[in-house]
């Protein structure tokens, strides 16, 4: 049984850590509101350069852009990994490689190969440890996403799959649903599908104007096309950012409530230790004054 002294110890270690813990827990929290709040603002211009990009699409058939274009030769397919650059988050960014473990599978079994791209710093360990192709990397991406810094990382596998190296390009990220679920999504990115680009007819009727277009509308919709999918882009690293801030501060509350449990049980034991120490020596002085007399 271990001594009073090293129960003591342990009882102080564990404290120690339990204030380490609920800070982080307090802290996450606050990231965590500003971190839902730049995650919804960046929602409705996702979703105006979503309608207007659909109704130009529709508005010149004549030309269709590469990112609509499917490519049916077998060809390599690109990833784009997000994930957090620290760790201390509970099982966010395990469930979204466990997810894709089952697609490189899918992928190796078909003989498809794949080049990525990771967004995060454990997305990018994760992938080296998988010896995959990561032609473009950016970590430290910190607590407010930028776009400067996805679009260098993002760009080679959009120029990839325009010029017809690529079969397809996939997104893979964490949704925030709410502070206590997040979950992982593996999505197609390109080729655009229909569903992305579907308009009710309300949003027809709202977006039914014509265009006078300077300089031509093919240079419009190119770069329509570039924006959308940029947007896309940033708005999963959003969500991914308030998924990551939720996640540990359940994680940290989760700690926290441990260790208070762990110090009401060691609390006991020391008592219990301490209870037996002093009968023992009870024991030991009126034997001796028996002893004696």
């Amino acid at each position: 049984m271990p001594s009073t002294k090293e129960i003591r110890v342990k009882i102080k270690s564990v404290q120690n850590t339990r204030k380490i813990t609920k800070a982080m827990e307090m802290v996450a929290a606050s990231k965590m509101r500003r971190a839902q709040e730049r995650m919804r603002l960046s929602r409705p211009y996702a979703e105006k350069i979503r309608n207007i990009t659909a109704h130009m699409a529709l508005a010149n058939p004549e030309y269709k852009h590469p990112f609509l274009v499917r490519h049916e030769d077998p060809l390599p397919v690109g990833l784009i990994l997000v994930t957090t650059d620290k760790g201390l988050c509970g099982g966010l960014n395990t469930n979204v490689q466990r997810l894709l473990l089952a697609r490189f599978k899918k992928w190796e079994a078909e003989g498809v190969r794949f080049q990525a791209s990771a967004l995060g710093a454990k997305g990018l360990g994760f992938l080296q440890r998988l010896g995959a192709d990561v032609i473009a990397q950016t970590v430290q991406l910190g607590d407010r996403p930028s776009l400067e810094k996805l679009i260098g990382p993002i760009k080679p596998l959009l120029d990839a799959y325009s010029q017809g190296r690529l079969g397809a390009v996939h997104l893979a990220y964490s949704r925030f649903v709410n502070a206590m679920k997040q979950e992982p999504m593996l999505e197609q990115l390109l080729p655009l599908s229909a569903e992305r680009l579907q308009q009710t007819q309300e949003e027809r009727r709202q977006y039914s104007w014509d265009y006078l277009y300077e300089p031509d509308a093919r240079s419009v919709v190119d770069e329509l096309m570039v924006r959308y999918i940029e947007a896309l882009i940033f708005q999963a690293v959003a969500e991914n950012m308030a998924s990551e801030q939720s996640a540990r501060m359940v994680a940290m509350k989760a700690a926290s409530d441990n260790a208070k449990k762990m110090i009401e049980e060691l609390q006991l034991v020391y008592n219990k230790t301490r209870q037996a120490g002093i009968t023992k020596e009870i024991s030991e002085i009126v034997g001796g004054s028996a002893a004696i007399a």
